[in-house]
């Protein structure tokens, strides 16, 4: 009965893609522009990623706040915010991703557990770009 309630509720989540903008009709073709705003879903990373090494050469920390994009250059800052609970959080890209279709981003364990998210493991976000790496 569990195992039936669990793989409903997955597969509710994740049929669905939400990416919408004002300013771009591709998510992975995101523009660059300070104060950009964009909608989608978002996961985090599993614990079996911690201590590996990133699209950017960094080493994934689940206890930093950091995430993965398709396109934003690496040491992006920007702000994500849950659209359900309005929890936010700063991070900054230092890797590629998320490499499931429908989502945008997917964030540490840390942004993950600030943004309100563990339980469902994924949200509907809305990322801010803040400011981009020099």
């Amino acid at each position: 009965m569990a195992c039936a309630a669990i793989a409903l509720a997955v597969s509710g989540c994740s049929t669905a893609v939400r990416f919408r903008s004002s300013e771009a009709s591709n998510p992975v073709a995101t523009a660059t522009v300070l104060g950009s705003r964009y909608h989608g879903i978002a996961s985090y990373y599993h614990d079996s990623f911690h201590g590996r090494r990133t699209a950017s050469g960094e080493i994934f920390r689940q206890d930093e706040l950091v995430a993965a994009h398709p396109s934003l250059p690496f040491g992006t800052l920007v702000r994500v915010t849950n659209v359900r609970n309005g929890r936010s959080v700063v991070v900054r890209i230092t890797d590629r991703g998320p490499h499931v279709a429908g989502r945008i981003l997917d964030v540490s364990r840390a942004a993950a557990e600030q943004l309100g998210m563990i339980a469902e493991g994924l949200a509907e976000i809305e990322i801010t770009i803040l400011e981009l790496p020099q």
